[in-house]
């Protein structure tokens, strides 16, 4: 026995059985507990759970309008595309017109400048024409004489007398007399008088007859101003270098040389 074994202060106090039994107790039901959790934790870890796990019908939802709004994506991005491949034809197509445009604007301006030119050598070509005719006339007509003589005889010395008879007259545009007449009247109302019916316009009285030269002129031939079936006044010879015609309002019915205003060219019909 230790030698303090005596001193109560040094003896450590008993533990009572009650105190024991409680205690062991506690252990029991923890370890109780212990082997019921290993008991349930070796069932589960044998057997595994299986679990199924529904999505809510709000996922569903969201997943169609994403799709939808993935397929507007899509169209917008194809509407897009269409109209910038329309915008780019138009562009071409206005680029093209323009080009078109300024082509024919070419041609047109090529084409007139040629028409142009061309009418100028015709102008000019005809202005030398008649100014040979002019010379021809006024070589041969300059003594006042015609080469063919002066001398009218039967239907043309007709013509002749009745048209020196209307010097003095008016003139009046349409007019076929007896007191005015214009220059086709004066001429058509002349040849009347010797049974010859004429047209009733400058124009056609050109072309009446025979196409004469104006070196070689006949009293009672009609002269005529401008083209042969497009001339716009007429008169007649009278011989001597001289004709008669219903030349305008202002001096009406008179006789003249060629050279007051010599004419295109003249036709023959008697």
């Amino acid at each position: 026995m230790s030698h303090t074994a005596h001193i109560r202060s040094h003896r450590k106090p008993r533990r009572s059985a009650s105190s024991l039994a409680m205690r062991a107790g506690v252990a029991g039901g923890v370890l109780s507990t212990l082997a019921v959790a290993g008991a349930s934790g070796s069932a589960n870890a044998a057997e595994p759970v299986t679990q199924t796990l529904e999505l809510p019908t709000l996922t569903a939802d969201l997943a169609a309008q994403a799709a939808q709004s993935a397929d507007a994506t899509q169209q917008a991005a194809a509407n897009y595309q269409l109209q910038a491949e329309r915008d780019a034809a138009a562009a071409k197509a206005a680029k093209q017109a323009k080009a078109d445009l300024a082509e024919a604007k070419q041609k047109a301006a090529a084409a007139k400048k040629k028409a142009e030119e061309e009418a100028a050598r015709k102008a000019a070509a005809a202005r030398a024409s008649r100014n040979a005719e002019r010379t021809t006339l006024a070589a041969t007509t300059g003594s006042g004489v015609s080469t063919s003589g002066s001398t009218a005889t039967g239907s043309a010395a007709a013509v002749v007398a009745f048209v020196k008879a209307q010097i003095g007259k008016a003139y009046v545009s349409g007019a076929t007399g007896p007191s005015a007449y214009d220059c086709s009247g004066l001429v058509q109302t002349a040849f009347k008088q010797v049974g010859i019916s004429l047209p009733r316009v400058s124009q056609d009285q050109s072309t009446a007859g025979t196409q004469v030269s104006l070196s070689n002129l006949q009293p009672g031939d009609i002269l005529y101003w401008g083209g042969a079936g497009s001339a716009y006044h007429v008169a007649v010879y009278v011989g001597d270098g001289m004709f008669v015609g219903a030349q305008n309002p202002s001096s009406g019915v008179g006789e003249h040389p060629l050279s007051y205003d010599p004419p295109s060219g003249a036709v023959r019909v008697l």
